[in-house]
């Protein structure tokens, strides 16, 4: 298939809003790959590389050379030239990489080009999110959508499972099955209100465990094999000795476990979140320590379809109370979140006690709870969006009163709408002061309401704080700057973990 097919068959999604028009779009265009292009085809048009990263950002696609006047690049093409990209490596390196993209873009039209930089920059946003594209596998290979979720769920890779069911329809889906040293994908939890509405909306038996601020890992266990999977499905076993330390320890031969991994102090209490990532991201820092929520097989039994109630009890048989989650009743749940926030940590999970584990999704089986932090700060400035919010102002710079001014405490494009977008775009053009490359500097007049889930140190900001996963709730234009939240309160809150 010609990359150009792909581009535009990229550009229709991106241009309807009908659900089954992308899908069937999507399903159209993987009918008409050859099956050595449908991994790298699916992967395109989900917005992903094959590869992953290969090391491109803004700076190297900034001086490309003039493009073709006919199209010629195919898809295996472009996948190619990404792998021999990512591929360079060392001394020398930086300018392999400019020359190769040099050769990549100066075959690509137009169209082509908008896409690969789109593709490369992560900014291919036309709503083939992994729903979408799951059932538009499905509809190409005329095959149920639910065997492909869960051949994805079990295979961790959309675009390996697809070039299955499109080459080998049903029957091949079925083949696909739990494997220790593959990882799944993990769970999720979605938001729940409060503990009580939380527990309302499982609407059956429920545990309730704490909600660690550590870094997500999956952990197989092969006899003396040990592998350790991050969220994204990366291999870090290398980065986590202590952690493959306790998984041969346990009492088990074979066995795929769910968990956080996080540093703690030696009172127990958790160091702040960014000890326990750049240990997770390095390997160099404080030593981690694995705390064990689920298990998803057991020696040779998987037990990914059993309830909750039967995969935590195969947990407390296979795993010391050292290294498990603590957990309770829902009977004892304002206990386990009184205790869970006393201790330092985020707040709870309730689990629905009847679910299987339906990994790769979020939905009722799993709520998380925490208190919510909120404050109301001074947009400093605002950055172009690009994708889909290009022309907007969309990435706001949040700043706290401090003496006579107001000092940084992080960015945030979270929770804006498109009427909202559209509202501080034109209020804020009015406020400009000056303009930095993409960011437009304004007066520090209006007031917006932001949540964020804990206040975290940070060099990068004069305040020495930073607020962690921060989303705009509203503006507040009733409110004047002079009224908006201080340092010493965010400070405050920061003292408290």
């Amino acid at each position: 298939m010609r990359l150009a097919e792909l581009a535009a068959t990229s550009e229709a999604v991106r241009a309807t809003s009908r659900r089954t028009e992308k899908v069937e779009r999507l399903a159209a265009a993987l009918r008409r790959m050859a099956p050595y292009e449908v991994e790298a085809g699916v992967a395109f048009l989900s917005g992903e590389l094959r590869q992953r990263q290969i090391g491109v950002g803004w700076a190297a696609l900034r001086d490309l050379p003039a493009g073709a006047a006919e199209p010629t690049l195919t898809v295996a093409d472009a996948d190619r030239a990404f792998a021999r990209i990512g591929a360079f490596t060392g001394p020398g390196s930086q300018a392999a990489r400019r020359e190769a993209l040099g050769t990549l873009f100066a075959r690509a039209t137009d169209p082509e080009r908008a896409f690969l930089i789109a593709l490369l920059l992560g900014d291919l946003r036309q709503g083939a999110l992994a729903g979408v594209m799951t059932e538009a596998v499905a509809r190409a290979a005329d095959v149920p959508r639910d065997a492909v979720r869960r051949a994805v769920m079990l295979r961790g890779d959309l675009a390996a499972v697809a070039a299955v069911a499109l080459a080998d329809g049903a029957s091949g889906l079925e083949g696909i099955g739990l494997e220790v040293g593959r990882p799944v994908h993990p769970m999720l939890a979605a938001p729940g209100d409060d503990l009580d509405a939380a527990l309302a909306r499982v609407a059956g038996p429920a545990a309730v465990e704490f909600k660690l601020d550590g870094a997500r890992i999956q952990v197989h266990r092969d006899g003396d094999d040990v592998r350790v999977f991050s969220r994204s499905l990366d291999d870090v076993t290398a980065r986590v000795p202590e952690v493959v330390e306790a998984a041969r320890a346990l009492r088990a031969t074979t066995a795929v476990l769910d968990g956080e991994a996080i540093a703690l102090r030696e009172d127990g209490r958790p160091r702040p979140f960014q000890e326990t990532a750049a240990r997770f991201a390095s390997g160099a820092g404080p030593a981690l320590t694995p705390q064990f929520f689920d298990v998803l097989h057991a020696d040779g039994e998987d037990l990914l379809d059993a309830p909750g109630s039967e995969r935590f009890a195969a947990l407390e048989a296979l795993v010391p109370e050292s290294l498990r989650v603590p957990r309770g009743t829902a009977a004892d749940a304002q206990a386990v979140l009184d205790e869970a926030l006393a201790r330092g940590h985020e707040g709870v999970m309730v689990k629905a006690l009847d679910a299987p584990y339906a990994a790769g999704a979020r939905g009722a089986g799993w709520l998380k709870v925490k208190p919510r932090h909120t404050l109301d700060l001074v947009i400093l400035a605002a950055e172009w969006g690009h994708g889909r919010r290009r022309g907007w102002l969309s990435n706001l710079h949040l700043g706290a009163r401090a003496g006579h001014g107001f000092v940084m405490l992080g960015k945030t494009f979270k929770g804006l709408t498109d009427a909202m977008l559209t509202w501080q775009t034109e209020h804020l053009l009015r406020l400009e002061v000056g303009r930095e490359d993409h960011v437009v500097v304004v007066r520090p007049e209006l007031v917006v309401e932001i949540a964020f889930d804990g206040v975290q140190s940070s060099p990068r900001y004069p305040g020495g704080v930073a607020l962690r996963f921060a989303r705009v709730l509203r503006h507040r234009p009733d409110k004047r700057a002079s009224r908006a939240d201080t340092l010493d309160s965010v400070l405050a809150i920061h003292a408290r973990r």
